[in-house]
């Protein structure tokens, strides 16, 4: 009998039935479409030697003017450097408190610090400074064993003292509140997850009654984040409704100095950007009155003088100066493009263009009911900006807002029956980066299943191909992503809450916050760890069904007695499973043949499948497996009506 081709059309369609679907891909994990056919997405690896403390929440890669690269990892707790290979804590410093002093016992790693009222919770970060020990034998320690680490507060037994752990042990016969020295805790970024508050002060007047607090269903509480971007060379770093910070790599020894506040900068804002055509530095969700956190206005826009972003006071002789948008609740994201700024609040987008003096930017409205879901859900690539909206949907502006049509945005944003897509209770976590490698736009989101286990953490992703137009899905867990630019390829980090900071620089680290892990992405073919250690990606793509063209849809059933095996750059083994049924209802878990492991030499399998229906799936299960399917060639005939 003459072979039958099925044809199957790139990309997936998830808001069908299986049967619906005839003609298409279903369902997939870890594959990319490419050349208008699926292939496993390539490896990962593990760099940097360690862990960093708590979920990176945004990351930005640069290169300095002497052609050095780096990477800037903002996390829950810190703010780190990544240059060659190793991680360099940069985190700010909050207001020094002076004059604590020490007890230690004998033979023991714990140490506690006294400090009347010193204000501080377990779990922040502290340095010392200026610290003096008692002589005598009462302390085996040495001014480099605290002046040289990071400290996590493990208890605070009062207002007056807490613990941290030391690296070694107490050699001396111990201190007693002795000695003297300088606590300098880390600035407050913010909680891990997102999540609620309730009670005075957390919600906006009005929002419940005179006297009574409001619930925990009322007022949302960001997660930690940061806005990164450089600035000529200098990194650019705002906490999220917080202070902006600078590093300068063109410093002497850089990475042993800290991030720094911004001379002049706003206190309180919710992100920033640098506008690069122009050069100013834009804070969007800032202070109406610059020093005073109060007049922070959530859709208020204040930008610094041209080339010099410590100056934001506007006068007769500067580019500084201050815009109000009117369409919305608040800025969400913001974003700089070919030669305009993107602003999205959460009902709308504005357009921000330099102009000059007198006026020095222009601002227009360019889309309404397109508003963005998340601080880091929006991302430019190729001369186009895309996001996720906040009720849904993907949009895209190429002088134009418009919505990306898609057939996974069921899967992913449906929040009622068996599949539940984004937990809406984390949206301010999602992640979107372009993989220029593969003409990708990816977003990471938290997703919602299964039903009352929904994640906090990015556990999901969803993948538009801008050039092929095709749609994917993965369970790929990611924090962060950048894409291939400063480095050849693309860097991402990985969070896992029970993990702790494996950082040498950190003492008495708990996993309380856990750890981020720093992939290479698109490197060989499998998941290697930071011991080298390689597990296998398991991909697959799932077709929906198809039956024999003849005489009616699905009239007769069919006989398939053959396949031709048909891949592309099939390194390992492939495994191709053939699922049959009789009705659209059935599932063909009940009925299928296979698997058949397929490699380079195989020419054909012969089967004997039977049913008025089939699908294909094809995967891989080892280390060192990789694939692209090419067609479905099979021996196909009618074999009844019943």
């Amino acid at each position: 009998m003459p072979l039958t081709n099925v044809q199957i059309r790139p990309g997936l369609n998830k808001s069908d039935t299986p049967s619906g679907a005839e003609g298409q891909w279903i369902d997939g994990d870890f594959v990319r479409f490419r050349y208008g056919q699926p292939e496993k997405i390539g490896g990962f690896q593990a760099i940097g030697t360690n862990t960093i403390s708590g979920p990176t929440r945004a990351q930005h890669t640069w290169t300095d003017l002497e052609g050095n690269r780096y990477a800037a990892l903002g996390t829950s707790k810190a703010l780190y450097i990544y240059y060659e290979d190793k991680f360099y804590d940069i985190t700010p410093l909050a207001t020094a408190i002076t004059g604590a002093t020490f007890t230690s016992t004998q033979n023991s790693n714990t140490v506690t610090v006294t400090k009347t009222s010193h204000g501080l919770d377990v779990g922040e970060y502290i340095t010392f400074t200026s610290v003096s020990l008692p002589g005598g034998g009462a302390t085996g320690f040495t001014t480099a064993n605290f002046t040289d680490f990071t400290f996590e507060i493990l208890t605070v037994p009062n207002n007056n003292t807490f613990t941290i752990q030391m690296k070694t042990n107490e050699t001396g016969t111990g201190m007693s509140t002795a000695g003297s020295a300088t606590i300098n805790p880390y600035e407050e970024i913010g909680p891990t997850i997102q999540t609620y508050g309730y009670g005075w002060g957390t919600s906006t007047w009005g929002t419940v009654a005179w006297g009574i607090g409001s619930t925990a269903t009322q007022v949302i509480l960001d997660p930690g984040s940061w806005s990164l971007d450089n600035f000529g060379q200098q990194l650019i770093a705002t906490v999220k409704d917080g202070k902006t910070f600078t590093w300068n790599p063109g410093a002497s020894n850089p990475l042993t100095v800290r991030a720094t506040v911004m001379t002049g900068a706003p206190t309180s804002t919710r992100l920033t950007i640098t506008s690069d055509r122009d050069r100013h530095v834009v804070h969007f969700g800032t202070e109406t009155t610059i020093g005073d956190t109060t007049t922070q206005d959530p859709m208020f826009i204040r930008f610094s003088d041209q080339e010099n972003f410590n100056v934001y006071q506007p006068t007769s002789v500067n580019t500084a100066g201050t815009f109000r948008l009117d369409t919305g609740n608040k800025i969400v994201a913001a974003v700089s493009g070919k030669d305009y700024n993107l602003i999205l609040t959460d009902t709308a987008a504005y357009i921000m263009q330099f102009v000059g003096p007198p006026f020095t930017f222009s601002i227009r409205q360019v889309g309404s009911n397109c508003g963005c879901i998340g601080q880091h859900a929006v991302v430019y690539a190729d001369g186009s900006v895309y996001w996720m909206g906040s009720g849904g949907g993907f949009f895209v502006f190429d002088g134009t807002v418009k919505l990306l049509p898609s057939l996974v945005e069921d899967f992913v944003f449906t929040t009622t029956g068996s599949n539940i897509g984004i937990n809406y209770s984390s949206n301010e976590i999602i992640y979107a980066s372009h993989n220029s490698l593969f003409n990708e736009i990816i977003w990471f989101y938290p997703a919602g299943t299964p039903v009352g286990n929904a994640a906090t953490q990015n556990n999901r992703a969803v993948v538009y191909n801008y050039v092929e137009n095709t749609w994917s899905v993965m369970t790929l867990a990611r924090s962060s992503y950048a894409d291939a630019n400063t480095y050849s390829v693309p860097y991402a980090t990985e969070y896992t809450t029970t993990a702790t900071p494996s950082l040498t620089t950190l003492s008495g680290a708990t996993n309380t916050f856990g750890a981020s892990l720093y992939f290479a992405h698109e490197v060989g073919f499998n998941r290697v760890d930071l011991n080298g250690n390689e597990t296998p990606i398991a991909a697959f793509i799932q077709s929906g069904d198809f039956d024999i063209q003849q005489e009616g849809d699905g009239q007769f059933l069919m006989r398939i007695s053959r396949f031709l095996p048909d891949f592309k750059n099939l390194q390992g083994n492939a495994v191709v499973t053939i699922g049959l049924k009789n009705f659209p209802i059935d599932t063909s878990a009940s009925s299928q043949l296979g698997p058949f492991t397929i490699n380079s030499s195989t020419q054909k399998i012969d089967t004997r499948a039977r049913g008025r229906l089939a699908n294909l799936k094809v995967e891989n299960t080892a280390v060192d497996e990789t694939w692209r399917f090419g067609t479905f060639r099979a021996d196909v005939n009618a074999d009844g009506r019943r």
